[in-house]
């Protein structure tokens, strides 16, 4: 895995920003948005980050959506004009409305929740039960909060599988397990999960070509 790492070292810088909660030039609302959005399965660089783009655009440059305490009392039709799921939308909103009790700055609540958060009864913990909160959702807003976990979306683990079988290690079906098999690998091997998590999208996705389009704006994601 490190060999990996070293070859694609745009893994370990969009890590390190997401670990230090600097994604979307530290916009907690658009890291909320972005979460919401891919959280409907969509394609990353090719359908999410330009949603995100837009909304950045026009409502947080803007200043008409730019706090958590103006996402969770959005408008549904002001909205959906940038995203037509009315599911996304009642996430970010949800989780916006939670984290406001964890601080008096955007950031500062994402991190203080996020170290807070645990794996182990995810479901019981403030933005974990915002409904439609799924555990892939949950571990993408601890990793932008500062925690180096992992994201067990299917991406993630098709490619750490490809990896294990040369390898001789057996990957574990189950999500928790696969989280845990990659925080070991943290402790045991120095390996961060965040960035295997963005190696993976970068080599399985359409990375590539989606960030050379992205190519000025790279610093945001």
């Amino acid at each position: 895995m490190r060999r990996e790492l070293e070859a694609e070292p745009r893994a370990e810088e969009f890590a390190r920003r997401c670990l230090s909660s600097m994604r979307w030039g530290g916009s907690v609302v658009l890291m909320v948005v972005d979460a919401a959005i891919t959280s409907a399965g969509l394609g990353y660089f090719t359908a999410v980050v330009p949603r995100v783009l837009r909304f950045k655009e026009e409502l947080v440059d803007t200043g008409r959506v730019s706090s958590l305490e103006s996402l969770a009392s959005a408008d549904d039709g002001l909205l959906l004009r940038y995203w037509a799921n009315r599911r996304s939308w009642s996430v970010a909103r949800g989780v916006a409305g939670a984290l406001l009790r964890y601080g008096r700055d955007d950031r500062e609540r994402l991190r203080s929740w996020a170290s807070s958060s645990r794996l182990e009864g995810w479901r019981s913990d403030p933005v974990g039960s915002v409904k439609g909160v799924g555990l892939i959702t949950y571990q993408y807003l601890r990793m932008m909060g500062g925690v180096d976990t992992a994201m067990p979306d299917r991406v993630v683990k098709r490619y750490v599988a490809s990896l294990a079988r040369g390898a001789g290690v057996d990957v574990p079906d189950g999500d928790a397990e696969f989280i845990g098999l990659l925080e070991a690998l943290r402790d045991s091997h120095g390996v961060s999960p965040v960035a295997v998590t963005w190696l993976s999208w970068l080599r399985l996705s359409e990375g590539d070509e989606a960030l050379s389009r992205y190519r000025d704006l790279l610093e945001l994601l």
